[in-house]
């Protein structure tokens, strides 16, 4: 495929979806439960190692989460209170939508029960949730508004996210955690004012590079508005670039760098 069939209707993410089937996905999927769950425990390691190199982390708040391949009514997560930069798949730690740690040794977090419980009950799709309070995205979350349309990868989440209103504190019911869910939808990610992101998807590693790049694109537009007055990209045009960029697997694509410095970097991870 030339450069200019790329640039074509649908050319682009077929570019992407044929580069990531050549590459591979960060780690490598199993062909038995033992081992999709082993890789989903490992890029959920390495995703809590990756925000914490971001300097996502604030203190005991934020969780990302995989559903258990075999048991779907249960979640890997991390421990409450371990710091993410120090988290190997050996410190995760499995809870039921009950509440109940069913392996590991060491508690869950509260609000990580109740907000991914409810997640990804509402959302079968969904393999993987990640919430952080990122300084921009909390930030951004303030404002009341949703995130336009200023930058190429602003345009991942053009009309495919959604906003939650209705702070009540630290999250410590179900309920709360349900309308959480029920304001995501069918999205990728909602704004949850006044904590922060929260972003899904069918992989950990899509979930966690949403969480990333959303971040970022939340920072670059409380830039351009303290700048001065930003020009949108036209709808049309964020629609296509969406299409482009947004997809599952351009998400778990765009991962892969992240994953092969964090590996390389920090192999402890897989202990």
């Amino acid at each position: 495929m030339t450069v200019t069939e790329q640039a074509t209707s649908g050319g682009a993410a077929a570019a992407i979806a044929g580069a990531a089937a050549a590459a591979g996905a960060a780690g490598a999927a199993g062909d038995t439960i033992e081992q999709e769950r082993l890789h989903r425990k490992q890029e959920l390691a390495a995703a809590f190692r990756i925000f914490g190199r971001f300097g996502f982390s604030e203190g005991v708040a934020g969780h990302i989460t995989a559903r258990d391949p075999e048991h779907t009514d249960r979640f890997w997560v991390n421990p409450f209170g371990m710091n993410f930069s120090q988290i190997k798949v050996s410190d995760l730690i499995c809870v039921d939508h009950e509440g109940t740690v069913v392996e590991g040794s060491q508690p869950v977090n509260r609000a990580a029960f109740c907000i991914h419980s409810q997640v990804h009950l509402a959302r079968p799709d969904v393999i993987a949730a990640a919430h952080a309070h990122s300084l921009h995205g909390k930030a951004f979350s303030s404002l009341g508004v949703l995130l336009d349309p200023l930058t190429q990868d602003a345009c991942a989440f053009f009309e495919d996210h959604a906003r939650y209103d209705d702070y009540r504190g630290v999250v410590n019911d179900l309920e709360e955690g349900r309308r959480i869910g029920a304001a995501l939808g069918s999205s990728k990610a909602v704004i949850l004012a006044n904590p922060g992101l929260l972003t899904v998807g069918e992989s950990v590693a899509e979930a966690a590079w949403w969480f990333v790049t959303m971040e970022r694109s939340c920072q670059a537009q409380l830039l351009a508005m303290a700048a001065g007055t930003p020009r949108l990209i036209d709808r049309e045009t964020a629609l296509i670039t969406r299409g482009q960029l947004g997809i599952p697997i351009a998400g778990q694509f765009q991962f892969r760098p992240l994953w092969d410095h964090i590996v390389a970097t920090d192999p402890d991870l897989f202990d």
